[in-house]
Order: C-alpha cells, then sequence, then structure tokens
C-alpha cells in the first residue's frame, strides 16, 4: 500500500512538470557524476530548472543517460551538498527555491566555511547512503509501535546492540550494565547529577571539552584543571588535587581530546586508574573519539572498570544529527541508580532514533559509516599537514579536528575574529580553558558539510592570516 502511494506521488509531481529534464553532459567535463552535478546547477543558473522543479529519479535518469544508478546518486549527492537540491521522502529530488544554500557563498566566489562545530565529515559514498536510507525505510515500517514510551534506559535490544558496539573497543560488557541516552551530553548530565553534585569538586584537564564547562556552571560544580603533558593529565596534579581537594570524580576526553587532539598514553591512563583506586575516587571516561583510531589505547574503563563511568555516542563515528549514546556504569546497581537520574532529566532517548541506531549497528552500516569518517578524515589530514606550516598544530591521522598554536603576538580572540571576517569559523581556546593561564591556540575542525576544496580554502586562508601582523597587539599589563 505504501509503495503504491509512493509511486502515485511520484507520478503526480512529475505530471506537475511540462517536461522531462534530462542533463545535457559536457565533454571533458571530468567524473560522469561531476558533470551530472555541473549540468545541475548551469541550468539552475540559466533557469532551465526552476526554484522546486522535480529532477527525474535516480534511477530513471540512469536508464535515460545508459548510467549505472550509483553515479547518478552520487551527482545527486554532489548537487545536495552544494545547496542546489533537497530530497523529500517519499516525493524525490527538487531544486531548490529561495532556501539557503547549504554552504552559503561570499562575494569573491569561495565559500564561507564553518570549522567551529567539531563534526564528522559527511559521507560522500553513495553506496553507504543508499544503505542508511534502506536501514531508515525499515524502521520507518515500525512506526506505530516506536511512537510509545519504553524501558527507561533503553530496551533491552537496544542495549544488547549497545554492548555489541563497545566490542570494537574490546569492552566486553554485560548488557544490563549498558544504558542507552538521547547524546552523550544527557549522560554526562546523569552522572555528574549523581556522583558530584551542586557544590561538588570535579577534577579534569585544563584544557578540556566545553560541554563539561556548561555542565558543571549548570549544576554549581567546582572544576579543578590539572596540567597535562604528551601523556595525558599529570598524574603527580591528580594525586595532589586528590589530597587538596577530595574531588568526587575525575573527568577525562583520553583519546584524541577535545580540543588539543592528545591522546592519553597506556602508562598514564593505568597511573590514573592507581590514584584514583587510592583516593576512591569515580573516573569519567567521555570516550567521543576513541572509536576513530586504528590502534587506538584500551579505554580506561577496561582498566578500571569498578570504578569508571564510561560514556560513548555516535555522533561522531556514525553522524552528528544521530543522537544517542552508551553509558556503562561500574555495576548493575549503578546503572540503577543512573537510570533513576535519567528518568529525572531526560525521561528516555527517542525510540526512533534508538532503534535506527540498533539497526545499523547490527546489519554493519555503522561500521561502514565510521570507516568512511576515517578514511575521509585521513584525506583531510593529508591536506592539512600539505598547506600548514610544520609543527603549528597537533593532530592525528584519523581525527577531524586541528588544535592549532598561534605565533607570537597573536590573541586566540584577536585571530579567531580575524578569521571570521576572511568567511572561515574557528574556535578559541577561551571556550575551552579552566585555568586563568591558557596557551594561545585556536581548535579547527576539519569535518562538517565543507567539501575537501573548501577545507583547502579555508586553511590557505589560515596559513596566510598565521604569517600577518595582528591588527591589534595584546594590552601590557
Amino acid at each position: 500500500m505504501q509503495s503504491m502511494l509512493n509511486a502515485g506521488n511520484e507520478e503526480a509531481a512529475m505530471s506537475k512538470n511540462s517536461t522531462l529534464w534530462i542533463p545535457k553532459l559536457k565533454k571533458g567535463s571530468g567524473p560522469l557524476y561531476l558533470a551530472i552535478a555541473n549540468a545541475i546547477a548551469e541550468d539552475v543558473a540559466t533557469g532551465h530548472l526552476q526554484p522546486e522543479q522535480r529532477l527525474p529519479p535516480q534511477r530513471k535518469l540512469a536508464e535515460l543517460l545508459d548510467l549505472d544508478f550509483t553515479t547518478v546518486a552520487r551527482a545527486y549527492t554532489e548537487a545536495h551538498r552544494r545547496g542546489l537540491v533537497d530530497s523529500v521522502v517519499g516525493r524525490g529530488t527538487f531544486v531548490c527555491g529561495k532556501r539557503r544554500p547549504r554552504i552559503p557563498r561570499v562575494t569573491e566566489g569561495r565559500p564561507n566555511v564553518d570549522m567551529s562545530m567539531n563534526m564528522p565529515p559527511e559521507p560522500e559514498s553513495p553506496e553507504l547512503m543508499e544503505l542508511m536510507q534502506s536501514g531508515w525505510n525499515k524502521v520507518n515500517g515500525r512506526l506505530r509501535d516506536l511512537m510509545r514510551y519504553q524501558d527507561f534506559g533503553g530496551s533491552p535490544e537496544d542495549r544488547e546492540a549497545g554492548a555489541l558496539w563497545l566490542r570494537r573497543r574490546a569492552l566486553l560488557v554485560e548488557p544490563e550494565r549498558v544504558l542507552v541516552t538521547p547524546g552523550a551530553q544527557c549522560a554526562l548530565l546523569a552522572i555528574l547529577t549523581m556522583l558530584v553534585g551542586p557544590g561538588g569538586v570535579l577534577c579534569c584537564e585544563d584544557v578540556t571539552y566545553p560541554g563539561l564547562r556548561a555542565l558543571a556552571g549548570h549544576l554549581n560544580i567546582k572544576l579543578v584543571g590539572l596540567p597535562m603533558d604528551n601523556e595525558g593529565i599529570d598524574a603527580v596534579a591528580f594525586a595532589g588535587a586528590c589530597a587538596q581537594y577530595a574531588p568526587k570524580a575525575l573527568y577525562c576526553n583520553p583519546t584524541l581530546l577535545n580540543p588539543t587532539t592528545c591522546t592519553t598514553s597506556v602508562s598514564r591512563r593505568q597511573a590514573l586508574v592507581e590514584i584514583a583506586r587510592h583516593y576512591e575516587v569515580a573516573i569519567i571516561e567521555d570516550d567521543a573519539y576513541g572509536f576513530l583510531p586504528r590502534n587506538a589505547p584500551p579505554a580506561i574503563a577496561s582498566l578500571g572498570s569498578e570504578l569508571t563511568y564510561y560514556v560513548t555516542g555516535l555522533a561522531k563515528t556514525v553522524g552528528a544529527g544521530l543522537r544517542i549514546a552508551y553509558m556503562v556504569a561500574p555495576d548493575v546497581a549503578s546503572a540503577a541508580r543512573l537510570t533513576a537520574a535519567l528518568r529525572a532529566t531526560t525521561v528516555m532517548a527517542s525510540p526512533v532514533t534508538s532503534t535506527l541506531a540498533t539497526h545499523w549497528i547490527r546489519d554493519g552500516v555503522a561500521d561502514l559509516a565510521l570507516a568512511n569518517i576515517r578514511k575521509e578524515s585521513m584525506a583531510r589530514q593529508k591536506i592539512a599537514a600539505r598547506i600548514l606550516p610544520e609543527n603549528s598544530y597537533a593532530s592525528e591521522a584519523e581525527a577531524f579536528h586541528l588544535w592549532l598554536k598561534l605565533p607570537g603576538g597573536w590573541q586566540a580572540s584577536s585571530f579567531s575574529a580575524q578569521m571570521r571576517s576572511n568567511g572561515v569559523a574557528v574556535v578559541g581556546v577561551d571556550a575551552f580553558s579552566v585555568t586563568a593561564a591558557p596557551v594561545q591556540a585556536v581548535r579547527v575542525c576539519i569535518g562538517g558539510i565543507a567539501s575537501r576544496s573548501d577545507i583547502q580554502h579555508a586553511l590557505g586562508l589560515i596559513r596566510s592570516t598565521l604569517a600577518e601582523q595582528p591588527l591589534m597587539k595584546p594590552a601590557v599589563v
């Protein structure tokens, strides 16, 4: 019945167009998928394609042009990335009207690039997108059941899928210890509410995830920033803070730390666990990026499972809009207490989203998405290494952000402002700093909706700006 309705919708939409659009492909214009995308852009510019006009279905156009389906699917994906078209499930692909393009253009014809949000690169693989769409269609068939309340902390099936996903990090945990949450931020809110509470003390990196700073301010938690070196949090400083402040917990983002990209060594992880055991301090491990490196160190939760609250989400490894995270408690009793905290703060994760995540984990789509993100991140890191001055930034091969250290004279705030005037958004150290005297640096995201050419252009602007003198010198105190 649904397929008949979809077919009817497509026929009705097609009947509104007087003619069927067929692109005129120019010879020598590069790969066929780009030739099709360029033809769409040209016909939009000349008015041959009108706003809200429906393009032929991908399979139909493939037949008309005697091409394989994936070539046309890739062309439509490229046109969508450029902001030329939008897709509506069950209706088709339409030329954008007066809506703002996904990547706005500036007067000189180059794209404004937002490198401020730390998002993974969006998938360019038509095959992956088709598999994702297929998974969504299957979940959509269960919509009636998914519109109801479900178990707080996730259904048994979703908890099992979470435990299955964690095996990618060599974490073997019972599903009863896994809780499903609507994003990692919700998981951290529940843990901090339960473990630390208003007026409590929490240790963390001296330059740390800004979401933690926001939660600490919301809950009136005192943060004690700990100095770091190339191996992670200084273990001696952590021991001293435990003796002086009696913190309730240590928060850490030990793999590809946001923002510095530092990865804590195995020996340092073991040292932090031993100190936490000695002072009976819980550890909150935010493993948002732990799945990205092919040879990541073992999770802290595998070294000190009895005192670690582990959190990882799918936003950085599958897609930014997939707001599902998995939280592992030290034991079943702690999981029950966290379930109560989740019920009070977020009620439950969306059954629609969690079921989609479960489906993608079980059928391998999540693994394909992770591999796609890892591969694209590595390609973009090579672009950064080619453009940015040597030793000017810290990063890792599979990361999709950089920690750019500013030369003398530049303040992070003035550099960020200068880059924004050039059409590039980055984030200064002040957003991440817990200590009073941060280094002058900015975080640069090389993922998101921007293409490789956009990233290359933006990094070129960053390089040229680094070579300039600041317009305003810092005040002398």
